[in-house]
């Protein structure tokens, strides 16, 4: 028999990777702090439980994954649940883009319960998990690793197995402080290129097939700035503290790292002007409205 999971935090990424689980057959359990919102998701459509509470989601399984905005609020589910809720030898992967040093502390407890713990934020945004193609960055013991593999398998492409305990965090943390440069950077050479009166659309095309490219100028820009739309796949607040995130490790191993320290800068900039509900892409908006230029084909 497959292990028993339960999903707690059914956001954006968290309810299609839970519906990935329930659709491989495993039997799951899933949460979300809002219980209409839980009832109402994909996976308990596809058989999976509703727990009222968290306690009741943890105590229900072997293997536990979470999916929430930041670390913090893992550390306080945690001390809502109550560690005794967790099975003896049961396994927390936390998919949250989080910070190593919570991730650590967190461990920490979980040891001295019998419990192992991962940090195992995911890549790709909301097409990947529906896609079942998540790359999942994955710090731990690997052993431990290896017991979760077949649960991961059901929404991750990649599991790439990165260090101790908080490494898949810090990846995570410097992977989307890139992306928030990329997106930035791209804006601005853009601007600055229908300044010198190249059209965007024609700028993109170049770069593209150039060494200036990039994820964001290969996929974001042309599918989202260009037209104008802005699906809200992922939260510019939650890029604002990955960000963070990067530039406080490097802050903290006291390594020279202006640029990650500039993208957390701009992050806070863009975040504080465009709100929490903006998407990331959207941060394109501000670099348009320094530059007095729309991007836009």
């Amino acid at each position: 028999m497959p292990p028993s999971v339960a999903f707690l935090g059914l956001g954006a990424i968290g309810a299609p990777m839970a519906a990935r689980l329930a659709a491989a057959g495993h039997p799951l359990t899933v949460w979300n702090r809002t219980l209409a919102k839980a009832t109402a998701s994909e996976a308990a459509a596809a058989g999976a439980r509703v727990a009222t509470t968290a306690r009741e989601a943890i105590a229900a399984a072997d293997v536990v994954l979470t999916c929430l905005p930041e670390s913090h609020d893992v550390a306080a589910l945690l001390d809502e649940a109550g560690l005794d809720a967790f099975r003896d030898g049961a396994v927390l992967v936390d998919c949250t883009s989080g910070d190593p040093a919570t991730s650590r502390a967190i461990a920490a407890r979980l040891a001295a319960r019998g419990v192992a713990f991962l940090d195992a934020p995911v890549s790709g945004g909301v097409a990947g998990a529906v896609a079942g193609t998540l790359t999942v960055m994955v710090g731990g013991d690997a052993a431990t690793l290896d017991r979760v593999r077949p649960v991961l398998a059901a929404f991750a492409g990649k599991v790439v197995h990165c260090g101790p305990t908080g490494a898949g965090h810090a990846l995570k943390a410097v992977n989307n402080a890139l992306l928030a440069l990329h997106v930035w950077s791209t804006a601005e050479g853009l601007a600055a290129a229908r300044a010198a009166g190249v059209d965007p659309a024609i700028a993109l095309d170049v770069i593209n097939a150039s060494s200036g490219r990039s994820n964001a100028s290969m996929h974001l820009f042309p599918e989202r700035v260009l037209t104008g739309a802005f699906p809200r796949t992922f939260r510019l607040a939650l890029l604002d503290k990955d960000a963070r995130i990067a530039a406080g490790i490097a802050r903290d191993a006291r390594l020279p790292a202006p640029t990650l320290q500039l993208a957390a800068d701009l992050m806070a900039v863009a975040h504080r002007e465009l709100g929490d509900e903006a998407d990331h892409v959207e941060a394109v908006k501000v670099v348009e409205r320094w530059a007095a230029t729309e991007l836009r084909a």
